[in-house]
């Protein structure tokens, strides 16, 4: 079973990520142990960070990272007190709106080299579907895929609409992909939220005057499968799953029939 990290692994996790991009491991470490902007982790942690992507997959075997976070994952840092500290900006936007967009054309890929017969980008139309992706076999296998692409493999962090949820709520066929992004744009990892887990994670609205309309959803291990599928049919072929082991995957593969 991989591996769930503790927030210290995560941060220090991150961190290895995001200066991996222009040092290598030595250098990288050295920074770590003596400059005061990482001071608040020891090198202990930062060397289980280091030692977690590794099994995870994570860095190659010469250092280099998989996946490429950019700066905009780390703005969801603790503050010295420890408190999660949220920030926005606009590269930081943009670059989640490429990462999106990246996650949805490497599934479009996969599921026509899988051999789905109608594939169609729904996303590309209109908003107004619920869900990103199209795929159909038969009459009876019918996928509404809803996809929400990240480059951190330490946690899997989803921001569902209030319209995206009330489509899951009405159609069997609805289901929501999670895509570990690669730094060269393909599937690192691909994972099946549980609907029953979405159903029991959004809030709930506060009185007639309270209505949420977005919800931003940090997904347990256990509440993912790797590949995809709805009730219905697992669309990919199980050679053609990409593994990587983030997120604490607690279920087995779902298997094409």
């Amino acid at each position: 079973m991989p591996s769930l990290a503790t927030e210290a692994t995560r941060r220090a996790a991150l961190r290895w990520l995001s200066e991996l991009r222009v040092a290598g491991v030595p250098r990288v470490r050295v920074l770590f142990a003596n400059h005061p902007r990482y001071a608040d982790l020891t090198p202990a942690q930062y060397a289980e960070g280091f030692a977690w992507l590794r099994r995870m997959g994570m860095v190659t075997s010469t250092g280099r990272p998989v996946v490429d976070i950019g700066d905009g994952a780390l703005l969801g840092d603790l503050t010295a007190e420890g408190v999660p500290r949220v920030l926005w900006s606009q590269a930081a936007e943009d670059a989640k709106r490429v990462v999106g967009a990246a996650g949805e054309q490497a599934l479009l890929s996969l599921l026509r080299q899988g051999g789905v017969p109608y594939v169609r980008h729904v996303a590309a139309e209109s908003d107004a579907y619920g869900y990103d992706i199209e795929a159909v076999r038969s009459v009876y296998e019918r996928a509404h895929i809803e996809v929400k692409a990240t480059t951190d493999p330490t946690r899997l962090v989803v921001h569902l609409t209030r319209h995206e949820y009330e489509v899951m709520a009405t159609d069997a066929e609805w289901c929501l992909a999670a895509v570990l992004v690669g730094s060269d744009g393909s599937a690192v990892s691909i994972a099946t939220v549980d609907r029953e887990w979405i159903h029991s994670a959004v809030p709930a609205d506060q009185g007639r005057d309270g209505r949420w309309e977005a919800a931003r959803l940090t997904v347990p291990g256990y509440a993912l499968t790797p590949g995809l599928a709805t009730e219905a049919w697992a669309l990919l072929p199980g050679e053609m799953l990409p593994s990587a082991p983030v997120w604490a995957f607690r279920r087995q593969p779902l298997a094409s029939a």
